[in-house]
């Protein structure tokens, strides 16, 4: 997955706050969604093959599929959804924790959500969905860190 544009950013830091400050640009929701969808299409190119039942994240209500890599001190995921607006928010939390160290991951609460305001207009789906995903990256990491730590 070395064709990954993630991460934008040096730190997550710096990419949670290059989030909260494109979308101060926009005045209301109807133009931050249809930044989200902008941002979706932007995701790179996801193989068909990997469109399958072992790569589906359970939790969302529409089709996400994710694939990570890497070990505890590298880790990139690759993702896509079917869904418009949801492959925006899957580009968000990619930008923030694709291509970080595990440690990184761990370490970085995703307080862009709030900063957005996103999680008050998501629908309940949409937010369980984003926490479905958030909490795969999450445990992919504590994984990959728990897996370095035995063979140090």
């Amino acid at each position: 997955m070395s064709d990954s544009p993630f991460p934008l950013e040096a730190t997550p830091a710096e990419a949670q706050a290059a989030i909260a400050e494109e979308f101060a640009f926009f005045g209301d929701w109807s133009e931050r969604y249809q930044y989200l969808i902008d941002l979706g299409r932007k995701l790179p190119p996801f193989p068909d093959a990997w469109k399958s039942e072992e790569h589906r994240l359970l939790g969302c209500q529409s089709m996400v599929w994710i694939v990570p890599s890497g070990d505890a001190a590298k880790l990139e995921f690759a993702a896509a959804s079917d869904s418009a607006i949801v492959s925006g928010l899957v580009f968000l939390a990619l930008r923030v924790y694709s291509g970080r160290s595990a440690q990184e991951i761990l370490a970085t609460d995703p307080d862009y959500i709030a900063a957005i305001g996103l999680a008050k207009h998501l629908s309940p789906t949409r937010s369980n969905g984003l926490a479905a995903l958030l909490a795969f990256i999450r445990e992919h990491a504590m994984h990959m860190q728990a897996r370095a730590t035995l063979h140090e």
